[in-house]
């Protein structure tokens, strides 16, 4: 397999698939990887006709982390300003749903983690094991883990390397779905397309706030939320919507 296949990518009706395709590797992250995620990431935000995206992996195993292999040689499967695997640094702005199958482990669980939506399949495993190699969990396992589950849940399983099962995940908080083995990307899709069915400025800007509020002082939650959300009550979508209820019928979105 070619490095131009190490990532591919699908889109049909507002929804960007993005594949990790090295099953042979357990679609371990080298440099190939990240390129491949990082362009398709940007390819996501950049065009007005996706609407979501869907990270997933090929062969029934969603990613086993960095390519190790690769790893010792020198090579680092990091893109500069993206970070780890070509996202970990720099989140799409548009919704992003995982679609886990099989392992997510150590690189593989942190590319998880940057996903706003997870849908897993039961007999998917998490952790990050970095420890157990004398590494550490720095491409967001670290600092996103204990942001989206308890602290002291997130400090068991840096320090353990223990890994969950996705009914643990589930339980933890982490996950919003788990499907049948084998179900994992047309749950996602099915999420999905709930997803493209409503405003696009309204997702975008929902998407911003609940990203961002967690920084904000709690004096300016209301002023720096208007700022991202006002435009949106007066934007031609805004209009559509409302009528579009009234009239009983789909809204046509035009995002604007």
């Amino acid at each position: 397999m070619s490095d131009e296949q190490a990532v591919l990518t699908d889109i049909s009706d507002g929804v960007m698939t993005i594949t990790i395709n090295r099953a042979q590797a357990k679609n371990a992250v080298n440099l190939a990887v990240a390129k491949g995620i990082a362009a398709a990431i940007d390819e996501l935000d950049a065009n007005d006709d996706i609407r979501v995206g869907i990270l997933t992996g090929a062969g029934g195993t969603f990613c086993a982390g960095m390519d190790l292999k690769a790893f010792v040689t020198g090579e680092l499967p990091v893109v500069e300003g993206k970070g780890f695997g070509g996202i970990t640094e720099a989140p799409p702005t548009k919704p992003l749903i995982g679609a886990v199958e099989g392992f997510a482990l150590a690189g593989g669980f942190e590319l998880a983690l940057v996903c706003d939506l997870l849908v897993v399949a039961s007999d998917a495993s998490f952790g990050i094991p970095e420890a157990k190699r004398g590494l550490v969990a720095a491409a967001g396992g670290l600092v996103r883990l204990p942001r989206q589950i308890p602290p002291r849940l997130a400090m068991e399983l840096a320090l353990t390397g223990d890994f969950i099962t996705a009914q643990r995940a589930y339980e933890m908080g982490l996950i919003n779905r788990i499907v049948d083995k084998g179900e994992a990307l047309d749950g996602a899709m099915a999420l999905a397309r709930r997803v493209v069915a409503n405003g696009p400025l309204a997702i975008a800007a929902s998407k911003r706030v609940i990203v961002e509020q967690a920084g904000w002082p709690d004096s300016e939650i209301f002023e720096r939320q208007r700022a991202i959300t006002d435009p949106i009550f007066s934007s031609e979508d805004a209009v559509e919507g409302s009528r579009a209820f009234a009239e009983k019928r789909e809204p046509n979105w035009q995002g604007r």
